[in-house]
């Protein structure tokens, strides 16, 4: 059998970051601790591009742009959508969740989604560093993974 292992070694790698600024004082931390991972992944400065976007309806346009370039190994998105008292918060986290994905699988690139979805502040405030820190695992791993040629040995 052959068994392709994860690879965290993110030199040469090109990351796209697209980050929702409503709740900005989450978004920006989430966005720290992603970048602070993708670093010690191993990851070039110069190879991570930041765009930002007004709420987490508009992150899947800008992934969709950047997927469209062919200038990337790998998108991250990063948002927070917490509930409300009405029923936007359903219809925007759905959408912003099914929009990441559908750019994802029309373009072949992996995506890493950190679009919390939360009741309250503190919940994602309780999320924000660790998600951060795992979408960048995933970026790095997935675009290994992809550039991976599945022949056997």
């Amino acid at each position: 059998m052959n068994i392709i292992t994860p690879d965290h070694c993110g030199r040469h790698l090109r990351i796209g970051i697209v980050q929702a600024r409503f709740t900005h004082p989450i978004c920006a931390e989430i966005t720290r601790a992603c970048h602070d991972r993708l670093i010690k992944l191993g990851v070039a400065e110069e190879q991570i591009t930041l765009a930002t976007v007004p709420g987490a309806l508009e992150i899947p346009l800008v992934l969709k742009s950047m997927a469209q370039s062919q200038q990337f190994d790998a998108l991250i998105a990063i948002g927070v959508v917490i509930r409300g008292e009405t029923y936007h918060f359903e219809l925007v986290a759905n959408e912003a969740s099914a929009g990441v994905s559908r750019v994802a699988l029309d373009h072949q690139i992996p995506i890493a989604n950190a679009i919390l979805t939360t009741e309250d502040d503190a919940q994602a405030m309780a999320r924000m560093l660790i998600k951060g820190s795992d979408v960048a695992i995933v970026a790095v791993e997935m675009a290994n993974l992809l550039k991976t040629r599945y022949t056997s040995a």
